[in-house]
């Protein structure tokens, strides 16, 4: 931990940390055998069980939050190179359930392919103490087993509804798009930044008996929509996203839960690819990759949890130069 959370990216960089800092580790290790070397760190990545290193995990967690709070988001990322044509392994994809309010991953569960996904999640779910949360998910996950559960566990959902749902997801765009339909809606939000200028719209009604009693989708009480346009160096583009909703949402509410779901992306998986450079590490043997994705979920819920400003980039140096600045992220643990 304390290698990754100095940028470590992988067992040689583990065994190469190792001998840089022994006095520092000798603070609070025996090292009766001396340091561990990369073949080491390897070995016991592969072998390590990674549903006894989730756990862990999941008990580190529950000293930072006993219950989710506000926005849950749902969503899946690969582990690009984790693949083994060798044996053929396909990539490792990492499911994570983000709290938008805390920036914190509170969960994750791993599977072997994108297709899975729907399998993971109701796992995922049994995870969390979702009493007064409201679980946000992609069209993919927009699912009647999804959404029965997030209600069965005492929270709300807000999904994205697409084509795969059919009929429903025709009857709802025609209804939210006709201007005779009993709607509520919200004042344009717009949203500048590096350069793009993006503007929100979203329409929200809970006049649907029909629509329940034609598709009895679980918990459902309104649906809604958010109209997004984004204007980039004089180009504009428009898009249009429905969603189901299991609370009768305020247009301005169902504006910042659509908003807030995509924090998953930003904050969390944009920051494992860039900053942490999680697509190019060739870890792929064993319960390598999946036991180091949790390692790093970890390193940035420590990072997100210390209080001190600044980016995650410059939190990671500054624990590899400052052994002081190191000791206190674990004494975080």
């Amino acid at each position: 931990m304390c290698a990754v959370l100095c940028g470590a990216q992988g067992s040689v960089d583990m065994g190469l940390f190792a001998k840089s800092k022994e006095p520092f580790l000798r603070g609070f290790l025996k090292l009766e055998n001396g340091v561990p070397s990369h073949d080491t760190f390897s070995r016991l990545f592969r072998m390590l069980d990674p549903e006894q290193f989730r756990a862990a995990f999941q008990r580190f967690m529950s000293s930072f939050s006993s219950s989710c709070e506000g926005i849950v988001a749902i969503d899946g990322k690969v582990l690009r190179r984790s693949f083994d044509k060798a044996s053929g392994k396909s990539p490792l994809h990492m499911v994570s359930a983000w709290g938008c309010e805390q920036r914190l991953v509170l969960a994750q569960i791993a599977t072997d392919a994108k297709s899975n996904e729907i399998t993971a999640i109701p796992k995922l779910l049994e995870m969390l103490k979702l009493k007064g949360a409201i679980v946000t998910a992609d069209a993919l996950n927009c699912q009647r087993a999804i959404a029965e559960q997030i209600i069965e566990q005492g929270g709300d959902y807000a999904l994205a509804l697409k084509g795969n749902q059919g009929t429903l997801h025709r009857d709802v765009e025609m209804y939210l798009d006709d201007p005779a339909s009993k709607t509520a809606r919200s004042e344009p939000w717009v949203e500048a930044d590096h350069g793009r200028i993006e503007t929100r719209t979203a329409t929200v009604s809970s006049d649907i008996a029909w629509l329940i009693e034609a598709h009895r989708w679980p918990g459902l009480t309104a649906v809604g929509k958010v109209e997004r346009t984004r204007e980039i160096e004089g180009k504009a583009t428009f898009e249009t996203a429905y969603y189901l909703l299991s609370a009768p949402l305020t247009p301005e509410r169902l504006n910042e839960v659509a908003r807030s779901h995509w924090g998953v992306e930003n904050r969390l998986h944009w920051r494992l690819d860039v900053v942490m450079n999680e697509d190019q590490d060739r870890s792929r043997l064993g319960n390598g990759p999946h036991n180091l994705a949790v390692l790093r979920h970890m390193a940035i819920n420590v990072m997100q949890k210390d209080t001190e400003k600044g980016s995650l980039r410059g939190k990671i140096k500054r624990a590899g130069w400052d052994e002081a600045y190191l000791a206190r992220l674990m004494a975080l643990f």
